[in-house]
């Protein structure tokens, strides 16, 4: 009997630690930071179309942009954009200049490193815009795999990993925006460039017909779009994937789809 009340007694000591070690986990939630400040500070790069965009008043718009409002509302606080260049974004993170990045992000393994990501929220992959004057050969990303082909993307993205990986004998030029590479293309200084389907998408329906560019719009890799937060934060993990569920579930998913990915009206709002 005093053994059985001992194992007893050692259970509960036991559980009571688990239980007071997980209460101050929750305390040290960003959760709790955001609903104390009345704020979700969001941090992204505006100029990836189109998820995230300054349209001609001003004001922060896309895809991302309404999923972060739709987040802030959720949670009752106030929407706060930090838009912050692409190469410092994680450490921007990791130092606390906003609380959560939805900047369309692809979820590598070495970023899954250094930050938590969420579920993903959206699935693309690399393509290619290719001038045809230049290289009318090219059908894939494999032709390009050559020197004689100029391929250009943006620093530090996944579409630089995949030219790098993919087509690695190719003389590729790195560039800070995104606009800056693609119109080496457009101007006739490079062959082909490498970057994710939706804002080859939109350039293209900007440039429309007469520009003279081939679109090969079927994706060459496998790219998920995820959130990322700091490490450590099972509760804002697990609250980021319930809203996502609900999001995808009640309706309004699909209408901000439909608004940046299937439709292209917003482009004249959106260029200068």
């Amino acid at each position: 009997m005093k053994r059985i009340l001992a194992l007893t007694v050692a259970f509960l000591l036991v559980a009571s630690t688990a239980i007071a070690a997980d209460i101050e986990l929750a305390k040290k939630s960003h959760i709790e930071k955001i609903l104390q400040s009345g704020k979700l500070r969001v941090g992204f790069e505006s100029g990836y179309m189109p998820f995230e965009m300054t349209n001609t008043k001003g004001d922060f718009v896309g895809f991302d942009i309404d999923m972060a409002k739709e987040m802030a509302k959720a949670m009752g606080v106030e929407f706060v954009p930090v838009n912050t260049a692409w190469d410092g974004i994680i450490p921007a993170l990791l130092t606390d200049k906003f609380d959560i990045i939805m900047s369309g992000m692809t979820v590598t393994q070495d970023r899954n490193l250094k930050v938590l990501f969420a579920d993903p929220y959206i699935i693309v992959g690399q393509t290619l815009i290719v001038n045809p004057d230049m290289a009318p050969e090219v059908k894939s990303y494999r032709d390009l795999n050559d020197p004689k082909y100029i391929v250009t993307s943006k620093l530090g993205t996944t579409g630089e990993q995949a030219v790098k990986r993919s087509i690695p004998k190719c003389t590729y030029k790195s560039f800070e925006t995104e606009q800056e590479a693609v119109l080496e293309v457009l101007n006739g200084k490079a062959h082909a460039f490498v970057y994710d389907l939706p804002y080859c998408v939109v350039f293209m329906a900007q440039q429309g017909s007469d520009a003279g560019l081939n679109f090969i719009d079927e994706p060459f890799t496998y790219e998920p779009l995820a959130w990322a937060i700091n490490k450590g934060d099972p509760d804002f993990l697990n609250w980021l994937n319930n809203f996502l569920r609900q999001l995808k579930n009640d309706g309004r998913y699909d209408m901000i789809y439909n608004k940046w990915i299937t439709s292209t009206d917003w482009i004249k709002d959106v260029q200068e």
